[in-house]
C-alpha cells in the first residue's frame, strides 16, 4: 500500500495534459497490485492465489514501465521516483518468492494432488 501512496504523490506533479492520459493508467496499475493479492488470497485455493500473484506482478511491471516513462519524459525525478522504483523492485522479488512457496507447498500437500482443493457439491 505504501507504493500506492508514493505513486499518488508522483502523479500530482505530472503536467495537466497528462491528467486524463498517463496519471489514471499509473494509478490503476499501482492499485491493481495489492487488489490482486487480496483477491487471490480470498479465492481459497493455492492455484488461484498463484495466478493472482502473477497478475499482480504483471501490474507491477506495467507500473514500473510508466515510472520509467515519466522519468524519460522529464516529468519526475528525485527521491519519490527513486523510492517508487525501489519499492517496485522489492515487491517484485517478494511476489516471485511468495508464488514459488505457495506453489511448492500446494504440490507437496497430499490434499491438493494438482495444487488445488477438490470442488465438493452439496
Amino acid at each position: 500500500m505504501e507504493l500506492v501512496q508514493i505513486v499518488y504523490t508522483l502523479t500530482r506533479i505530472l503536467p495537466d495534459r497528462e491528467r486524463f492520459v498517463l496519471s489514471p493508467q499509473i494509478c490503476r496499475s499501482a492499485i491493481s497490485v495489492p487488489a490482486n493479492i487480496a483477491e487471490g488470497h480470498a479465492r481459497g485455493g493455492p492455484r488461484a492465489f498463484c495466478n493472482f500473484l502473477s497478475i499482480a506482478r504483471g501490474s507491477l511491471m506495467e507500473l514500473e514501465t510508466y515510472l520509467l516513462l515519466i522519468e524519460k519524459l522529464g516529468y519526475a525525478k528525485g527521491q519519490d521516483l527513486a523510492r517508487a522504483l525501489d519499492e517496485v523492485s522489492q515487491i517484485s522479488r517478494m511476489l516471485v518468492s511468495l508464488r514459488k512457496k505457495i506453489a511448492a507447498k500446494a504440490r507437496s500437500d497430499s490434499r491438493y494432488p494438482d495444487g488445488e482443493p477438490a470442488v465438493t457439491q452439496t
